[in-house]
C-alpha cells in the first residue's frame, strides 16, 4: 500500500534515527575485532559480507544502465570504501564518541553549504556547539586523542560528506536498492588489497567470521538502507542534520559495548545536538505547510497541504555533485 503524503517525513526521520542506533553499535563490535584483523581488514570484510547479502536480496539489473547511473554508483562505492576504512582507522586510535563528533563536521558543513534560510543555519550552529563540546571532552577527559586518528576522522569526514550527495545521487538515477548494491559491491572490488589477510584469518577461525557479519549487517546492510530509503522523503538538509543524533548513539555504544564513560560534558552535548535535530524537523514541517498553503489556489490548498507534507522541500536540492537534483517519489 502506497504510503499517505503526510506519513513520508516521519518515516523519513524514523528510517534516520533506526541507522543511528545501528551504525554505531555496529563500530563498537568491529572495534572488537581490530586486535586480530585491524581497522582496514575489519572494514573489507564487512563491506564484501554486506555487498554479498544485497547482491543476493536485491539481485540488481545493471545491464541497461546508462553511462551517468554507472558512474553515480561507482563513485557511491569509492565514498563508502574510503569513509568506512578511514572511520575504522580513527576508532582504532580514538574513543568513538569524538570520533563521530569530529566526523560530523562534514555533515554540517554541507548541511551548512546547503541551507538557504537562518533558521537552519541556526539550528546547524546547535549541532556544531555539541559537536564541539565533545571534541573537548574528548581533549580534556582521561584519554588524550591521538593526533593520527585525528587526522584519520577528518579525512573520513570528508568522504562521508560525499557519501551523502552521492547516496542521493544513486536514488535519484536507480530504483530501488541496485544501486546501494552495485555501489557496496564495487566498494568490496576496491578494498581487496587490504581485505586478503583479513578473509585468510578469518577462514581459520568461524567465531571472528560471525562478528564480522555481526558488523555488515549492523553498520552497513541496515543503516545504508534506511538512509538510502530516507533520502526519498527528506530534504538532504534536514537528513544531515538529523543524523546529529549519531554522535548520541555512538556515546552510548562505546558505554555499552566498549566501557567508555560518558562525563557531563559529553552529555550537556548531547542534548545540544538533539535539540537541534528536533528544532530542524519541526522547523521544516512548519514552514512547508505556510508556503502551500499561501502559494496555492482557495480551492488547491487543502491538497498542497498534503503534497506539502511530503517530505521534502518545495525547492530542488543542489550541490557541488549532482547540479539540479529532484529527489525520487
Amino acid at each position: 500500500m502506497q504510503q499517505s503524503a503526510s506519513s513520508r517525513p516521519l518515516v523519513g526521520v524514523a528510517l534516520v534515527v533506526g541507522s543511528c542506533l545501528s551504525l554505531p553499535f555496529g563500530a563498537a563490535v568491529a572495534a572488537q575485532l581490530f586486535p586480530v584483523l585491524g581497522p582496514w581488514g575489519v572494514t573489507s570484510l564487512r563491506v564484501a559480507i554486506a555487498a554479498l547479502l544485497l547482491v543476493g536480496i536485491v539481485r540488481p539489473r545493471p545491464r541497461g544502465w546508462t553511462r551517468s547511473q554507472w558512474l553515480a554508483a561507482v563513485l557511491f562505492g569509492v565514498s563508502l570504501a574510503a569513509m568506512n576504512g578511514f572511520f575504522y582507522a580513527a576508532i582504532d586510535r580514538i574513543p568513538l564518541g569524538p570520533a563521530v563528533a569530529i566526523e560530523f563536521l562534514g555533515l554540517l558543513v554541507l548541511a551548512a553549504v546547503l541551507t538557504r534560510r537562518v533558521s537552519d543555519a541556526a539550528w546547524v550552529a546547535v549541532a556544531l556547539a555539541g559537536m564541539v563540546l565533545l571534541g573537548v571532552d574528548g581533549l580534556i577527559g582521561a584519554e588524550p586523542l591521538d593526533p593520527l586518528g585525528v587526522v584519520f576522522i577528518l579525512i573520513a569526514a570528508g568522504f562521508w560528506a560525499m557519501y551523502i550527495r552521492m547516496s542521493a545521487r544513486v536514488g535519484a538515477l536507480i530504483p530501488g536498492s541496485g544501486g546501494l548494491a552495485m555501489g557496496l559491491l564495487v566498494a568490496a572490488v576496491l578494498l581487496i588489497p587490504v581485505g586478503v589477510p583479513a578473509a585468510v584469518t578469518v577462514a581459520g577461525d568461524p567465531q571472528l567470521l560471525v562478528f564480522a557479519a555481526i558488523t555488515a549487517v549492523l553498520s552497513s546492510v541496515i543503516p545504508y538502507s534506511f538512509e538510502l530509503a530516507a533520502l526519498r522523503r527528506l530534504p538532504q538538509r534536514v537528513f544531515g542534520v538529523l543524523l546529529s543524533l549519531e554522535p548520541a548513539f555512538a556515546t552510548l555504544a562505546g558505554w555499552l559495548v566498549l566501557g567508555q564513560s560518558a562525563t557531563p560534558l559529553r552529555m550537556v552535548a548531547i542534548a545540544l545536538v538533539v535539540a537541534a535535530s528536533v528544532g530542524t524537523t519541526l522547523g521544516v514541517r512548519r514552514r512547508r505547510k505556510a508556503a502551500a498553503s499561501s502559494t496555492a489556489p482557495e480551492g488547491e490548498r487543502e491538497r498542497t497541504d498534503a503534497d506539502a507534507d511530503d517530505g521534502r522541500d518545495v525547492e530542488e536540492e543542489t550541490g557541488p555533485f549532482t547540479g539540479p537534483l529532484p529527489l525520487p517519489d
